[in-house]
């Protein structure tokens, strides 16, 4: 069973994101550990990238704070690579296509594995097009997580068939971002996407609160939070750790309760 696999194999799971290097990368690696200490079952990690378009404001400035402190894709890589021997839940890159293109494909996924990453979410990289990294990603055996979104109607099933790792359900159209009201039909695609597939789901998007947690976990096979932590780290900066340590404590218990 791969990591992915098992991170949704006791119940619900908590799926929290931060952007590496923000503030800087030591603050990255304490808040990878400190994150899994606290209940996270998988956690993504975003590499700085300056044009990050699927990111509401949050996630943008915390991209500029991190290539300001001088992080880069190698850097990011080998502090993960540092902390490799001490995280045992599963960890995805969150990053862009152009950077990847830049640092070269078959380098990038073998340094993936080199550092323990488990999948990667490529946010600008169409379902028809995944070929682009598909045969790099299944040489590695590195998951390639498909999103599906609100506008994705009919192609919610054909996209959900081929997924692997986990299905990423985007909760809201437009950027990412803390939301208090989230109405999308989350269930009809959620409905849709168990017709083809038992591949798990975890919703994102917006989700900032115990109870939006709890609402979506039981909808699904888990919640994602990003923007919420994010905006933690910038309002505390290499202080963070304790504050995302208790928020991710409570969004897990609200979680687990689903």
């Amino acid at each position: 069973m791969n990591r992915i696999k098992k991170a949704f194999s006791n119940g619900k799971a908590f799926i929290s994101f931060i952007t590496g290097g923000d503030p800087d990368l030591e603050t990255t690696k304490e808040l990878i550990l400190a994150m899994e200490e606290a209940g996270a079952d998988l956690i993504e990690i975003g590499i700085p990238f300056s044009d990050p378009i699927a990111e509401g404001a949050v996630i943008q400035e915390a991209n500029e704070r991190a290539l300001s402190s001088g992080c880069t894709t190698d850097k990011l890589f080998d502090a993960i690579h540092e902390i490799k021997e001490k995280v045992s839940v599963p960890l995805v890159f969150l990053t862009y296509i152009n950077p990847i293109y830049t640092y070269g494909k078959e380098r990038f996924f073998k340094r993936c594995v080199e550092c323990g990453i488990d999948g990667i979410i490529v946010p600008d990289l169409p379902f028809e097009e995944k070929e682009e990294l598909s045969q790099e990603s299944s040489r590695y055996e590195v998951n390639l997580v498909s999103l599906i979104a609100p506008t994705s109607n009919e192609r919610i099933r054909m996209i959900a068939s081929q997924a692997e790792g986990f299905i990423y359900c985007v909760s809201s159209l437009g950027v990412t971002g803390v939301r208090t009201d989230i109405q999308t039909d989350i269930t009809s695609m959620i409905s849709m996407v168990r017709e083809v597939t038992d591949t798990p789901c975890a919703i994102g998007f917006g989700i900032s609160t115990p109870d939006q947690a709890k609402k979506f976990a039981a909808l699904s096979d888990g919640a994602i939070v990003g923007s919420a932590i994010v905006k933690l780290v910038a309002q505390y900066g290499k202080e963070s750790i304790e504050p995302v340590k208790t928020y991710v404590r409570d969004m897990k218990a609200a979680v687990s309760k689903a």
